[in-house]
């Protein structure tokens, strides 16, 4: 009877398959706006870091505004009808500040928002007003480190 070790038998193609799958890192969700994915991701462009992931989400409910969504009516920020009655950017702060927050709070409650500064750009568009949202904000279930990110949305 011969005595075999397990070391030099080698691997099939099934255990290779299996090794690959396991030391691949996990998706956390799609990336919007939707883009064809690479080998490694999918059908889609996906999100392999919870930061990128929040960020995502909390640019996608800023500029979603009600009735959008599909069976969630009242998921968003709901900033469009600011822009149809924009006068002033003071007024216009006021309320998006108030819409945001509440946003933030009934639907991505783990995110801690910061700051908000809005620039009116109307340089290069001299009859309609492009208006640029700077939100700084925090996901300390992650850590402790300030985010930021830009929206960008167009006066009517």
């Amino acid at each position: 009877m011969a005595t075999y070790s397990f070391k030099n038998v080698g691997k099939t193609k099934d255990q290779k398959f299996a090794e690959r799958v396991l030391n691949s890192p996990v998706p956390y969700g799609i990336k919007t706006p939707l883009t064809l994915g690479t080998e490694g991701e999918g059908l889609f462009s996906m999100h392999f870091s919870l930061a990128d992931q929040f960020s995502d989400n909390l640019r996608n409910l800023i500029l979603t505004n009600w009735g959008e969504r599909l069976g969630l009516y009242n998921f968003g920020a709901n900033l469009r009808p600011l822009m149809t009655e924009f006068t002033s950017q003071e007024s216009f702060d006021e309320d998006a500040i108030a819409r945001i927050r509440s946003a933030v709070a009934a639907w991505l409650p783990y995110v801690n928002l910061k700051t908000f500064e809005s620039v009116i750009d109307n340089v290069e568009n001299k009859n309609t007003a492009v208006i640029k949202l700077n939100i700084t904000y925090s996901v300390p279930l992650i850590d402790d480190k300030d985010r930021a990110i830009q929206v960008v949305l167009y006066a009517i």
